[in-house]
């Protein structure tokens, strides 16, 4: 209600008349309309940042106002504002007002607050999570919480592999090469970040054993003489000697020594590797050499 005083004088024929008018305009109470939501900054809203919620609503009385997060309370606000100091991810959502008076109340229609942020830590997975062996198929994935969405790039040892699909690293048939340290990184326009390594254990049976004799010089009757097997293998590989055309090893290990070396140890050895993955051999010949009597 507005009050308005208009004061005035009159002379009629000597007498002097005092008028006062009073003119009274009266606002009907009213029930808050519905509600205007303001966002500043107006702009994209960056993790870290200072952000205002305004809510506004013509009402008579002056109406009150709560603030609400996907429908939860969240706040009172009698001035209608509501201030973030610095926003997280965690207060990305649709955001909505209510403002009141006795005489009723109105929602606002919700307002989405994106926050924008680098990307978290890379979670990284192995498929299978159990033994892998050369020759299956095998899946790296990576996953990174951010906004906008992250782009990943996956490294072994730092040098970076093929570009695949969002995250995924495929191996169609992974070998003893693959084997080794993987990482991903994530990132987006606001940041990057590298995932914890996970290292990639291909097991494999034993590759073509590698053997050898010593000395490698002419093998004379009575010295002594030491083959030796080695083999890529994972895991490692056992070894596992014999002559060929007898059924019985002659020994286990890398090495087989034969000490007092005689012509009738002369022949075909082999030497068996081999791993729960596998087995592989390989040949050499012996000659000895007769000694002068």
């Amino acid at each position: 209600m507005v009050v308005y005083i208009e004061k005035s004088s009159v002379n009629l024929q000597h007498v002097r008349l005092n008028l006062q008018l009073i003119y009274v305009s009266i606002f009907p109470p009213d029930a808050p309309k519905l509600p205007s939501v303001s966002v500043s900054p107006s702009a994209e809203i960056v993790e870290g940042s200072s952000v205002t919620l305004t809510c506004s609503s013509d009402a008579n009385p002056a109406a009150n106002y709560t603030w609400y997060k996907e429908g939860l309370f969240l706040a009172w606000a009698p001035d209608g504002v509501h201030h973030f100091t610095s926003i997280s991810p965690e207060n990305r959502g649709n955001y909505s007002c209510k403002s009141e008076n006795q005489y009723g109340q109105i929602n606002s229609s919700p307002v989405f607050i994106n926050v924008q942020y680098p990307p978290k830590l890379p979670s990284v997975s192995v498929s299978p999570s159990a033994e892998i062996v050369e020759g299956r198929s095998v899946t790296l994935t990576c996953s990174s919480d951010a906004n906008p969405a992250a782009s990943y790039t996956w490294y072994k040892e730092d040098e970076p592999l093929p570009v695949g699909p969002e995250g995924v690293h495929h191996f169609t048939s992974i070998s003893s090469e693959d084997r080794g340290n993987y990482f991903c990184k994530s990132e987006n326009q606001y940041g990057q970040i590298n995932s914890s390594p996970v290292f990639i254990n291909v097991q494999y049976a034993p590759k073509l054993p590698s053997v050898s004799v010593s000395p490698s010089a002419e093998i004379v009757e009575g010295s002594s003489v030491t083959l030796t097997c080695s083999s890529d293998a994972n895991p490692a590989a056992s070894y596992t000697w014999y002559k060929e055309d007898e059924d019985s090893p002659k020994t286990s290990g890398h090495n087989f020594t034969i000490s007092n070396i005689r012509p009738e140890h002369s022949g075909s050895y082999y030497c068996v590797a081999h791993n729960n993955r596998g087995t592989h051999n390989s040949t050499l010949q012996l000659t000895v050499a007769a000694g002068n009597h």
